[in-house]
């Protein structure tokens, strides 16, 4: 069965989107920090075994900043790290719900940036609250959870389709824009009543990047760019790495004789497309044009034509 189960979970993560990847990295990790706990437990004789905080805190981000200079890590580890069962359970539900949105609306290749951008930017805000006010001296000391980073999916959907429609058990059909507004607010009232504090902080801060990333993508100015380009980078190097430096010699199984006219006739194609293209709106000038459609009508005051070249986009 087990072995079934990971067969499953392999199958996911190579052929799903980002949101289903993000969703189980964070269902793994957080199962190999509770069945950690569960050992140490057993193996310190039935009691909670001191190490396990200095585990744990090992990957989390805190608010000490000597110990965040000797642990840089854990501003990028601490947002995919759970204890609590019901703490990745909505974390997860609201990324898979709104990371869906935001995939299908702005690509699947902005997903990743905008999780870790806004994890960052929470874990920033959480830094700077904690060593500004009084709560930090309270204990507060480590976050963790992948709250922050999913707030920047959430908040990043409701400004890209404000009018997008959800259906809510028991209420019924609501505008994107009021959740995401009610979530946020919700976040601004709990910061005085305590508990949790600096993870109220940690999700403005998400939220505000989230808002932020929309913004300047609007302007023209995509920051899922260079996040993608690092992680191509640092990819490729592991690749090669494991591939022991060797590349692959390509090889030639059969050459087409008619392969130098087929050439030249696709490149008069291409040229011929490309002139038509230049004739009207560009790609990034029509999307532009149709988010703002679903900013002011909703999704479904689009055409047929419209939602299939937005889908289209979106695998861009």
């Amino acid at each position: 069965m087990l072995q079934s189960i990971w067969d499953d979970v392999k199958r996911e993560f190579s052929y799903g989107n980002m949101v289903t990847r993000i969703i189980i990295i964070n269902i793994i990790i957080f199962v190999v920090v509770n069945l950690t706990d569960l050992f140490l437990y057993i193996g310190n004789g039935g009691k909670p075994s001191p190490f396990y905080d200095t585990f744990l805190h090992f990957f989390c981000m805190s608010s000490d900043w000597k110990f965040l200079l000797t642990h840089p890590w854990g501003i990028f580890t601490s947002m995919f790290l759970h204890e609590g069962f019901w703490h990745i359970l909505w974390n997860m539900l609201f990324m898979y719900w709104f990371g869906r949105i935001v995939s299908d609306f702005i690509g699947n290749q902005r997903i990743l940036p905008i999780y870790l951008l806004g994890g960052i930017a929470g874990g920033i805000m959480y830094f700077a609250t904690a060593n500004l006010l009084p709560y930090g001296e309270m204990g507060g000391r480590f976050a963790l959870g992948a709250s922050g980073a999913v707030m920047a999916i959430v908040v990043a959907a409701g400004a890209i389709a404000p009018d997008y429609i959800m259906r809510l058990l028991f209420i019924g059909d609501v505008k994107l824009k009021y959740i995401v507004a009610v979530l946020v607010f919700l976040d601004l009232i709990l910061i005085p009543k305590g508990g949790n504090t600096g993870g109220h902080f940690a999700h403005l801060g998400g939220a505000a990047f989230g808002w932020f990333f929309v913004f300047q993508l609007r302007n023209g100015n995509d920051w899922s760019a260079p996040v993608n380009n690092v992680l191509d980078t640092i990819s490729n190097f592991f690749r090669s790495l494991f591939s022991g430096g060797r590349k692959s010699r390509p090889k030639v199984v059969y050459r087409n004789p008619n392969r130098t006219a087929n050439r030249s006739r696709s490149r008069s194609s291409s040229r011929g497309e490309a002139s038509s293209d230049s004739n009207g709106k560009g790609h990034q000038e029509r999307l532009d044009a149709i988010l703002d459609k679903i900013k002011k009508s909703g999704y479904e005051s689009l055409s047929r034509e419209e939602k299939e070249f937005l889908f289209n986009a979106s695998k861009k």
